[in-house]
Order: structure tokens, then C-alpha cells, then sequence
């Protein structure tokens, strides 16, 4: 594919986007990288970019004019911009059309589902790999499961029937782009009653293959395993419909019955239980107040607008350490502990590190993989295995087992 540009970043004056552009001008020299920055406002690109000698190109979401122009130049875009049900499909279908691959950092479950099926068709013809939810929705979830199973494989020759994905400890903070992406999720939902089925179902973005997942636990319960208490995640909704979908495309990498799920682990005893109580209560109450057409407008005002995010400090001082536990199919003594570390704010400071290294994945690396819509373990699980460890300060190691 022989195009002006290896990558261009769609979306650098955005929060998430100013970072990425950050990460991606340290990485030019030893890359070798061509590549270029996008948007609507080219003096507000301008604005971010300062003395960086980086090409713009200009272009609107609304004009798929431009749009179909921009993917042309480039052989990999990479997007920030959301929420992507709102800013996002044309480019998709572009990419799509035109063959050329993609990746973003969307966690809007139904607009993934209705990508594939509209466009699955087209990016197979062209090659284009397309490639959602390359942040922390769901990078640590879907590679952490992907590195147990290649653990349990090599070690004892079957893959984990049951894999439980548990943070034991976080920080960082929220940007308005990702809370405006959650609310105009939960004001779609409520409009459309297929878009709240489809949020629903735990298989949503599987294509034919189902499995022993129900809905995802909203109410607290102990776990034997962790010793713990156990309230909802709340990138549970995503992460887990992304890891059923690459169990489908990974083709019986991880068996025919499969199974998987996360929780925020609270600890034991009664406060255990008070915590894991208060974890779903919490996340219920949000989600009630976003669907709300009355309730929302006054949420927003006492959260992050769109642009705002976390001070240098916070992303810098952030980090997550978070643990899988395989279980083995028929031998409890060979399960196996796996440990995803990150060592910056995992919403922005990793994130944008991960979608910047998925993007590089795509425009260097042999990827397995020919055009359609993938996921960041079927599309390019080895390659991020070794890159984010060298460059992107997330790890992957065994616990036990």
C-alpha cells in the first residue's frame, strides 16, 4: 500500500489526541516514521503541534469528501475523536472502502456491532484491518487474556476455560470526551430500545459463536479465588465483548466453552461487602442519571467537558496493576496468575501509548491477519505483547501457575 503518510492522527487537539501526538514525535526518529496530524481547525492543530515541524492536513467529518481524501494519504489512521457514534462512522467506511487500516479508542459497544455488519464485507475486499478499543478499554483486558492462554498453552497444552479479569489497584482520572461518550451512549439507549438490547447482550459483538456468559454482575458477590468481595467493573461492558470476540477469532485458541468476566475486588468481610454494594449502587445511579433527559443536563454540569482531563501530575503519578486468574479445565493445581501493569494513568497517559503502538503495529509490523474488523488480540496480539513491554511501560508477566 503505497501511500503519502504511514500514519496520520485524526483528533490531535483533543486531549487524549495532544498526548498521542506527544508519545508518537518521540518515536519518529527511531521509527522512521512518515506521518501527519488532521482536523477540522488547522490553526487549532497548529496551536498543538507549537515548533514541531509536522504536515496538517485539513478535513471534516461531515464532508465525506474530505474524509475519503484524508484516508487516501495515509496508510494507517489512527482516531481519538468521540464519541464515535456521533463523529466516527463515516470515517470507518472510508477506511473501510479505501483499504486502509484503522484504530481507535471507542468503547461504544452497539456503534462496533454496527460497523461490522455494515462494512465487514468492504474491509475484507480492500484489506483494510480495522481495529476498535486500543486504550485501556480493552487492551489490558483482551491482551491480558491473550497472554494467559499463550502461558496455559505452552505450559500445560490446554487454554483456560474460565478467565477472571480483577483490578487490585488504579489511578487516574476521567476526561470529558470519555464521560460525553458515556452519556450520549445511555441517551441513545434510551431512544433506541435496540441499542440497550444490544448493550445487554454479552455476545453482542460475537458473530455467530455464543457461549456460557450470561449479563454482566451488577450485584456484589464473594469470590472464593480472590478472597474478596466483588462489585461491577465499569469497563466490564466493553472489555468483556471484546475478549468473547477474539476467543470467536482466534479460531478455538481459547475453547469451545470459554468463559470470562470482571470485577472490582473490595476486599473481605463486612466492609468488603459494603464496598462491593456501593461499587453497584454507584454505577447504577449514573447510569439512571445519564438516561435521564432531566437529570442529565445537571450531571454534566459537576463533571469534565469535553477537552478537559487530568493534570500532567495525575497522568504521570497514575498506574493499574491488575490480575487474570485461568482457570485450568480439570487440574485446579495448574491454574494460573497473570499480572497487566501500567506505569502511567491508565485512561490517558497508557492510553495513549497503546493506541499510538497499535498504530504502529499496523503500519510496520507482519501482522497475522488480512482486512476486516479485529480485535487488538486477533489483529496484533504478539506484536503488542513485545512492543507495549519496550516502549509503552505496559507489562505482562505470570504470578503463578
Amino acid at each position: 500500500m503505497e501511500r503519502e503518510y504511514d500514519i496520520i492522527v485524526w483528533g490531535a487537539s483533543g486531549f487524549t489526541g495532544k498526548l498521542v501526538v506527544d508519545y508518537m514525535a518521540q518515536q519518529q526518529g527511531a521509527s522512521n516514521l512518515k506521518w501527519a496530524v488532521a482536523g477540522r481547525n488547522v490553526e487549532k492543530v497548529r496551536q498543538v503541534l507549537g515548533d514541531r515541524d509536522i504536515p496538517i492536513i485539513q478535513a471534516d467529518s461531515n464532508d465525506s469528501e474530505s474524509i475519503n481524501a484524508l484516508v487516501q494519504q495515509g496508510r494507517v489512521i489512527l482516531t481519538t475523536v468521540g464519541p464515535y457514534a456521533r463523529y466516527g462512522s463515516s470515517l470507518v467506511e472510508a477506511c473501510a472502502a479505501h483499504g486502509t487500516h484503522y484504530c481507535d479508542l471507542t468503547g461504544e459497544v452497539h456503534w462496533m456491532r454496527d460497523m461490522i455488519t455494515a462494512h465487514q464485507d468492504a474491509a475484507v475486499a480492500s484489506g483494510a484491518r480495522i481495529v476498535h478499543t486500543c486504550g485501556f478499554d480493552s487492551i489490558p483486558s483482551d491482551l491480558g487474556a491473550y497472554f494467559l492462554q499463550k502461558q496455559m498453552l505452552d505450559k500445560h497444552g490446554v487454554p483456560a476455560r474460565q478467565i477472571k479479569y480483577r483490578p487490585r489497584a488504579f489511578s487516574g482520572g476521567f476526561s470529558g470526551g470519555t464521560i460525553d461518550s458515556m452519556m450520549a451512549m445511555m441517551e441513545q439507549a434510551k431512544e433506541d430500545k435496540t441499542i440497550m438490547k444490544s448493550l445487554a447482550d454479552p455476545y453482542v459483538l460475537n458473530n455467530t459463536m455464543r457461549g456460557l456468559d450470561g449479563p454482566d454482575r451488577m450485584s456484589a458477590y464473594f469470590d472464593e479465588d480472590f478472597d474478596s468481595w466483588i462489585g461491577p467493573f465499569i469497563m466490564a461492558g466493553v472489555n468483556t465483548r471484546v475478549v468473547r470476540r477474539s476467543a470467536e477469532l482466534l479460531d478455538g485458541m481459547y475453547g469451545s466453552d470459554f468463559q470470562y468476566n470482571e470485577g472490582t475486588l473490595t476486599g473481605k468481610g463486612a466492609g468488603g461487602f459494603v464496598g462491593a454494594a456501593g461499587v453497584g449502587l454507584g454505577s447504577g445511579v449514573f447510569a439512571g442519571l445519564a438516561a435521564m433527559s432531566l437529570t442529565r443536563p445537571l450531571l454534566q454540569k459537576f463533571l469534565p467537558k469535553p477537552g478537559e482531563g487530568p493534570t500532567e501530575e495525575a497522568i504521570n503519578n497514575g498506574y493499574y496493576d491488575i490480575e487474570l486468574l485461568g482457570l485450568h479445565p480439570s487440574d485446579s493445581s495448574k491454574n494460573m496468575r497473570v499480572r497487566v501493569k501500567g506505569d502511567k494513568d491508565p485512561g490517558y497517559g497508557s492510553t495513549s501509548k497503546m493506541i499510538a503502538e497499535s498504530a504502529l503495529a499496523l503500519a510496520q509490523d507482519d501482522l497475522p491477519v488480512k482486512g476486516g474488523f479485529w480485535t487488538p488480540a486477533s489483529a496484533m496480539g504478539d506484536a503488542l505483547l513485545k512492543r507495549l513491554p519496550q516502549s509503552a511501560g505496559v507489562t505482562f508477566e505470570v504470578i503463578s501457575g
